[in-house]
């Protein structure tokens, strides 16, 4: 057990950055982090568990978190609510270990608002084109879905200049290297 609090490290950007992979990746190699769970509203994508890739809750089970004051943030995104347990997020924290939180440019800013000592990191894509590509290579979505997500992420880019470090993923490895020094 620390006496110092855990670092607060929020990973950011558009959807199809790579936020996902970089995270994995970086628990690989940061084993003492823990990355928060976050809860959503939208349906379980196939291969994705109750508990271990989010928590599922229908619409009334999330209205009575964010009314219970349970979220540390939400958002709305693509249609779909997502938010942050707090609790756990406090707990580890508490106990020393660095918590890292994948959360989309919404959440984020208010993380900023509720955390002062959390460092926000937005993951920009090499290029727009890159960006369209990672996107429409997934496969998961319809054309609307990835034409929604498309439009959001041009808004979300114009907001890295909220963040305290912006990182180019351009290569997961270098990437994750990079993090990897912000979590002491």
């Amino acid at each position: 057990m620390s006496d110092e609090r855990g670092r607060l490290l929020v990973v950011s950007g558009p959807s199809g950055v790579g936020k996902s992979t970089v995270v994995r990746a970086l628990l690989l190699r940061a084993t003492q982090a823990w990355l928060s769970v976050s809860a959503t509203t939208r349906p379980a994508r196939p291969g994705e568990v109750d508990g271990v890739d989010y928590f599922f809750v229908d619409a009334n089970g999330f209205d009575a978190m964010i009314a219970g004051g349970e979220l540390l943030e939400w958002a709305e995104f693509a249609g779909n609510r997502y938010g942050t347990p707090r609790g756990p997020v406090e707990e580890h924290r508490a106990a020393g270990r660095p918590v890292i939180l994948e959360i989309e440019v919404a959440g984020a800013r208010q993380v900023r608002r509720a955390v002062d000592d959390a460092l926000l990191v937005f993951l920009a894509p090499p290029s727009w084109e890159v960006l369209r590509a990672r996107l429409l290579g997934r496969g998961t979505e319809s054309q609307e879905a990835v034409a929604r997500r498309l439009e959001a992420a041009r808004l979300e880019l114009a907001a890295q200049e909220e963040f305290d470090v912006v990182v180019v993923n351009a290569e997961v490895p270098d990437t994750v290297e990079t993090l990897v020094g912000f979590l002491s």
